[in-house]
């Protein structure tokens, strides 16, 4: 059933104009750049905390602060731009329109980039939100710090306008009646990713104008804080979404089973569902209304349904489809799906800490335990299953396809690389479970040393120890997985052609009658339980604490 073939998909982005392949390189390197510099920095604040490196506390505060800021603002968003581009040129067939803006949003967001990044070593350590009162005492470090993100911001608002013109060019030109399930998705990414530019801008703007004497100091940062992180803690949830919808049709050739209207009215709940839920933010803002409170609780629990709709239809699509070629038991089709590429491994594990991530997530957005577990560890201990084990794992899978396609050189050692989001996963669920457990017994999430004086409970040191050694596994297995996809950077004369037995070709195969798919209703069920069993954990672990503590507000 292995096949030689070259996905439609991968044709497309190696035919796509010398110039679109040159930005699409510069853009994807520069992603790569912030995720090596954030694993870094990430490696370096897990050893601290874990007591094996000796640092005072403004030095780990500086390596969380490049750690957030690398990761979470540019390796996350320079590489869903870079990708967005990419796959909504190839929607085009003729590559990008308006490669211009495209040019100029990349150079905003690159000069984001060298700001934030001076700033976050000026000063006090002012972490990823860039709180203004940590900055009030250092007002030009404050500014160098709000300019990186306004670039940024600005960068996000002008480069999608290229993406969304590249979409809606055929149907300009009457060659396209309806944008396709992937258009639609594409264009609502696109979309998102302006209004996320447009939060960035509204959150920093302030405090930028404050120091230049042009405006008060901003009071209200807080709340801003919470709507722009809502924005980008989404976000990258609904792109994993569609990059998986993407990435299995490039690896096996399998379109849902439900057809492109039913996958459309999926991909506008993001629409529907993820704006309003932001309110769960705002928990431990001593002045919010109950009534705001009840309902922030309510609306977030609809927070997972487009992402549990979209899991849903993806796997039941490849299990309907493996079925019909054979497939049989519970999960013995599994088998038969690419698993040698490192892509299909990346979307596996994507799943797994999703499940994980979601199961952990319900817990924290609850009115009742946000006041209890937002300040402790358990926030970066459930945290990190989204942005490494679901988010950047899907983003590395994408680059591992698109960019040997757009310079010609095929993977390096994929044989090696298809074992690293697995050790990744091994030790992210080393530092999940510990950083969870150290979150329902108190440890605080932002002191990075957690003895206080031999006054904590002995305990505490040897759950952040086993964070640091879970942490440490991680990093070293995404940094060979980024290197390894980095490596297709450089410019190569070998034919974008798929290996041996690294594809499947299924998409010529009619789905029998009576086909049925039972392991996507399994896993969300299995899911569903896990919710309620940790919240349960979560009220008995947190009432039999000594002292109960709000939070500060911010995430």
């Amino acid at each position: 059933m292995t096949d030689t073939h070259i996905p439609t998909g991968v044709a497309r982005l190696a035919a796509l104009p010398a110039a679109d392949r040159r930005l699409l390189r510069r853009m994807a390197a520069l992603a790569l750049v912030a995720l090596f510099l954030g694993i870094l920095g990430g490696l370096l604040t897990a050893l601290a905390r874990a007591g094996f490196l000796d640092v005072i506390p403004s030095t780990g505060y500086r390596f969380l602060t490049v750690h957030g800021v690398s990761i979470f603002f540019y390796w996350l968003f320079m590489a869903q731009a870079a990708l967005l581009l990419g796959f909504s040129a190839t929607e085009n067939g003729r590559g990008l329109v308006w490669r211009g803006l495209a040019w100029g949003g990349f150079a905003l967001m690159l000069g984001g980039f060298v700001f934030s990044m001076v700033g976050a070593h000026m000063g006090t350590p002012l972490l990823y939100n860039g709180a203004p009162e940590l900055g009030a005492d250092d007002p030009g470090g404050l500014l160098v710090f709000n300019l990186g993100y306004l670039l940024l911001g600005l960068g996000l608002m002008v480069l999608p306008v290229s993406a969304i013109a590249t979409l809606l060019e055929r149907r300009w030109q009457g060659r396209q009646e309806r944008l396709s399930a992937v258009g639609f998705a594409l264009f609502a990414w696109a979309g998102f990713l302006v209004v996320t530019g447009f939060a960035a801008l509204n959150t920093f703007l302030p405090g930028a104008l404050w120091v230049l004497g042009m405006g008060p100091f901003p009071l209200s940062h807080g709340t801003r804080w919470h709507i722009v992180f809502h924005n980008m803690h989404y976000l990258p949830l609904m792109a994993t979404v569609i990059l998986w919808y993407v990435l299995v049709q490039a690896l096996t050739g399998i379109k849902s089973v439900f057809g492109e209207r039913f996958s459309k009215i999926v991909f506008s709940m993001y629409l529907v569902f993820v704006p309003p839920t932001s309110l769960y933010h705002m928990f431990l803002e001593p002045d919010l209304p109950g009534v705001i409170r009840v309902a922030g609780s309510l609306l977030s629990l609809f927070v997972s349904v487009p992402t549990l709709t979209a899991f849903l239809i993806i796997v039941a699509s490849l299990e309907v489809h493996a079925r019909t070629q054979g497939g049989r038991g519970l999960f013995g089709w599994m088998r038969l799906l690419p698993w040698r590429h490192p892509a299909m491994a990346s979307v596996g594990v994507a799943c797994l800490s999703m499940g994980l991530g979601i199961t952990f997530a319900f817990v924290l957005i609850q009115e009742r335990l946000a006041p209890l577990l937002s300040d402790t560890f358990f926030v970066p201990g459930y945290f990190h299953f989204f942005t490494v084990g679901t988010v950047s794992l899907t983003l590395l899978a994408a680059l591992a396809v698109v960019l040997p396609a757009l310079g010609g050189r095929p993977l390096w050692r994929p044989g090696l690389l298809r074992w690293m989001p697995w050790l990744a996963f091994a030790g992210l669920l080393v530092f999940g479970a510990a950083g969870v457990t150290a979150g329902y017994l108190g440890v605080p999430r932002r002191v990075m040393d957690v003895a206080y004086q031999s006054q904590a409970p002995a305990l505490w040191k040897g759950l952040m120890a086993a964070v640091g050694v879970g942490g440490a596994g991680m990093a070293l297995a995404l940094t060979v997985f980024a290197a390894g996809v980095a490596a297709s950077l450089w410019p190569g004369r070998e034919s974008a052609r798929v290996p041996e037995g690294l594809s499947v070709a299924w998409g010529g195969a009619d789905v029998r009658a009576g086909a049925s798919a039972w392991v996507g209703p399994f896993a969300v069920l299995v899911i569903v339980i896990a919710m309620y069993a940790f919240t349960v954990v979560g009220f008995e672990l947190m009432q039999s604490l000594p002292v109960i503590a709000s939070g500060s507000g911010a995430h």
